[in-house]
């Protein structure tokens, strides 16, 4: 099928059901834009998988599927310029199904493979029309449904009732089977139409003797044949002659001569006697053509209509099918060839214009697809540049920079600041190799990374094993406390999850956090960074360098923010005043709870819950006198539970430091 038929369920997926759907029917089916090009031809496989992906989303029959689209169908082709074709193809519903075949011959000018079903109406006494579909292909029968339902309503103010009467399938030939639908029409006519339709207002006059000579009738139709019941030709127009000698031999049969080529059946004279009123195209089998006339791209068909004598004869009153100029140049064909009242002289030509407009409408087609495919990959490329310009800088700045917009340096009046180190990162860098270190190092920051983002923090830069974190900036945030104190929390449980390679221990890491005021900017034009300056910088720096191992050293600035956020209920022990290098005295407190997790007893002079890093198996790895009382797995230890058996690793008192003095350092 075209991708017109494509570009049509596309807009009535969109138009009924959104855009939203509609991406959902695209990942099913596998479509792309290279298939939505009008003019381009699609195996039927193609456009039922398109269907069927319909049906699963919508979780609708494939029949009605098609049935809705029918309906869409006849109102998208008459809001897209078939309007008026429609309107005037037959004053009733009847006339307009007897004329679709003329109509399908019509499109086939524009769409050259297409493959059209074709029609015949026969009206019954009891008001009803027995309507036959004929088409190759199989399950399309409820698109007729819908069609002719909308169409009906919207032409000639019907409400069609339409059903289903028999289906069968006809052999045509060795390699062609026909399907056969038989529907009843209920409501297309009414005791009225019926009436009227019976009623005689003219009577014609006839003459009783034939005026002219049947060589006059040979010259005047050139393009006709007349045959008797057994196909035998009787009569035959001057062209036809001369284009195929065989015709003017007595007792030649139509059959031997001409393919039926449209509708697909067999020629046989009851056959045309139930299509009388289709369009019929019949192909002059090429042997039968003088030889100066044979083509090989192309063959002679004759179009036109059957017409029945009341000697049970029937004339073929036809005109050359022929659809371009390299046509009729290729089968030596001139328009002086085709009589003067015959409209096939000015189709010819409009085809050809028609064709050079179709030739550019698919060009058009196939350039816009590639141009969206091109622009599909430069939004991938773009999204994933941007991704990583997010990852290196905060989203706002890196807008900023892109759109060529100077950052300016902004002061933020309250954010906090985290920093950390690896304990013994130096003695492990001794140990091992520097791939080691750094096949470590990524496996325990990609554990960080992933904890930034469930905290909503933004991490500023790694220099080594030091990892910085911060939090109100650029974009402010009131619970920038609260989530940088809940991150390092985290950061030491999920240090344990790392081992070094050194010794197979896991991981401790140092961790400090200090609340003020700070300044960012971006500092640089090639390879830009986004940088903090002021003395929170420091201090938090100071907090770290000046904390114990395993442990979350803060000052007394962010204690008190985190006392008045009740909500998250972080526990802190104070530490007491500490001498901080450029600070001079500073009170500092240790923080070890919130409400999703604690990671050291609430009672300062209990031994801490080594739940970064200490493994119950290898106590000699921690202390020379093993892993303080309460020491759980890091496993086990997120959200405040208790070691698997219950049970904690003993130790005496005198091993104890006052103070909450981490017994790790």
């Amino acid at each position: 099928m075209y991708g017109q038929i494509h570009v049509i369920v596309q807009a009535l997926i969109k138009t009924k059901f959104g855009e939203e759907i509609w991406k959902k029917i695209l990942d099913k089916s596998g479509f792309d834009d290279p298939d939505f090009l009008v003019f381009h031809y699609y195996t039927d496989e193609r456009t039922l998988t398109l269907v069927g992906a319909v049906s699963e989303v919508l979780d609708l029959p494939v029949e009605a599927v098609l049935e809705v689209f029918g309906g869409y169908f006849y109102t998208y082709c008459k809001e897209n310029g078939y309007d008026k074709m429609l309107a005037t193809l037959g004053g009733d519903f009847v006339s307009f199904i007897q004329n679709l075949d003329s109509l399908h011959a019509l499109l086939a000018m524009t769409y050259e493979e297409i493959e059209a079903p074709s029609f015949r109406c026969l009206p019954k006494e009891d008001c009803s029309v027995e309507l036959h579909y004929y088409t190759n292909r199989k399950g399309l029968h409820p698109i007729v449904i819908g069609t002719l339902k909308e169409l009906g309503s919207d032409l000639f103010g019907l409400k069609l009732d339409i059903t289903v009467e028999d289906r069968e399938e006809l052999q045509i030939d060795a390699n062609t089977i026909q399907q056969h639908v038989t529907f009843k029409v209920m409501g297309a006519l009414d005791k009225k139409t019926v009436a009227k339709a019976k009623k005689v207002d003219f009577e014609p006059y006839f003459p009783e003797d034939y005026i002219t000579s049947s060589k006059s009738i040979c010259t005047a139709l050139p393009y006709h044949v007349i045959f008797d019941k057994d196909l035998e030709v009787r009569q035959t127009g001057e062209y036809l002659q001369r284009l195929c000698p065989k015709l003017s031999e007595t007792g030649t049969n139509l059959a031997d001569i001409f393919e039926l080529h449209h509708p697909v059946m067999a020629l046989t004279y009851p056959n045309l006697l139930f299509f009388i009123n289709a369009s019929y195209v019949l192909t002059i089998r090429n042997e039968f053509v003088v030889k100066h006339k044979r083509s090989e791209i192309a063959h002679h068909n004759m179009e036109g209509q059957m017409v029945y004598l009341d000697n049970g004869h029937i004339a073929f009153i036809c005109s050359p099918q022929l659809n371009s100029l390299e046509e009729m140049m290729s089968m030596n064909v001139f328009l002086a060839d085709i009589p003067m009242f015959d409209v096939t002289r000015k189709l010819v030509l409009l085809s050809q214009q028609r064709n050079a407009e179709i030739e550019i409408s698919k060009k058009l087609d196939e350039t816009t697809a590639a141009l969206k495919r091109t622009m599909k990959e430069l939004d991938i490329a773009k999204a994933k540049v941007d991704s990583l310009l997010n990852e290196m800088l905060p989203p706002k700045v890196s807008k900023q920079l892109q759109e060529g917009k100077k950052v300016a340096a902004e002061k933020f009046s309250g954010v906090t600041i985290f920093f950390s180190d690896v304990v013994k990162f130096t003695n492990i860098c001794a140990a091992v190799t520097p791939v080691d270190v750094v096949a470590m190092l990524n496996e325990l920051y990609m554990h960080f990374d992933g904890l930034t983002v469930k905290h909503e923090v933004y991490k500023v830069e790694t220099i080594g094993d030091a990892y910085m974190v911060v939090c109100g900036l650029p974009e402010i945030d009131k619970s920038h406390c609260q989530k940088v104190c809940s991150f390092a929390l985290d950061m030491v449980i999920y240090a344990g999850r790392v081992s070094s390679p050194a010794t197979g221990v896991p991981l401790v890491i140092r961790a400090g956090c200090h609340t003020g005021p700070c300044v960012a900017g971006v500092v640089g034009d090639k390879m830009p960074r986004y940088c903090l300056f002021g003395d929170t910088v420091n201090t938090a720096s100071r907090m770290e360098s000046n904390g114990q191992a395993g442990r979350v050293h803060i000052s007394d600035p962010t204690q008190k923010l985190l006392k008045s956020a009740k909500d998250w209920k972080f526990k802190t022990k104070f530490r007491g005043p500490m001498e901080i290098k450029g600070k001079g005295q500073m009170n500092t407190h240790f923080l070890y709870a919130d409400k999703y997790k604690q990671i050291e007893h609430d009672d300062e002079n209990e031994a801490l819950l080594i739940v970064n890093g200490a493994h119950l198996s290898h106590p000699e790895w921690i202390l020379p006198g093993g892993p303080p009382a309460g020491a759980v797995d890091p496993a086990t230890a997120i959200g405040n539970t208790a070691p698997p058996d219950g049970t904690a690793v003993k130790q005496s008192m005198d091993s104890k430091k006052k103070s909450g003095t981490c017994n790790l350092s």
